[in-house]
């Protein structure tokens, strides 16, 4: 499926597409019915957020377009920019492997994070613990 939006957030057009993941079942009982989802820009592909779905917020994005998350601060649905206005627009989705991720690519409409920033992974790590080249492999 492919939403595409006008501005306002109103849906303009809808259009079915075969998706690669349409067979798939996803295992939210292996989780304990809260898959973590991590949400892409569709255009620039930079990371913004990573949210959890139980089935029913999965089935409402779907079924809307409007990415929708279980709030596990809440214990309640919750769809992203409902308060704010600053809506994630399904694009595609992927699931992984193991059927119990998703990686969800999304067009957001203004920032992302609650802070205001476009990612919620805008903060630089300055740790000198963290060792930027990988070292070398040895062979065994």
């Amino acid at each position: 499926m492919l939403y595409l939006f006008a501005s306002n957030g109103n849906v303009i057009a809808f259009i079915s597409v075969f998706w690669q993941t349409m067979n798939t079942k996803l295992d939210f009982e292996k989780t304990g019915g809260l898959i973590p989802v991590i949400i892409q820009h569709a255009d620039t592909l930079q990371v913004l957020m990573l949210g959890y779905m139980n089935e029913e917020a999965w089935e409402l994005t779907m079924k809307t377009g409007k990415v929708t998350f279980y709030s596990r601060s809440r214990n309640s649905i919750w769809v992203k920019g409902e308060t704010s206005g600053n809506y994630l627009h399904l694009h595609d989705y992927f699931v992984d492997c193991d059927n119990d991720t998703i990686l969800i690519t999304a067009l957001p409409v203004g920032p992302t994070c609650h802070r205001g920033t476009t990612t919620c992974f805008d903060v630089q790590n300055t740790s000198e613990e963290v060792t930027k080249t990988p070292p070398a492999r040895t062979q065994q």
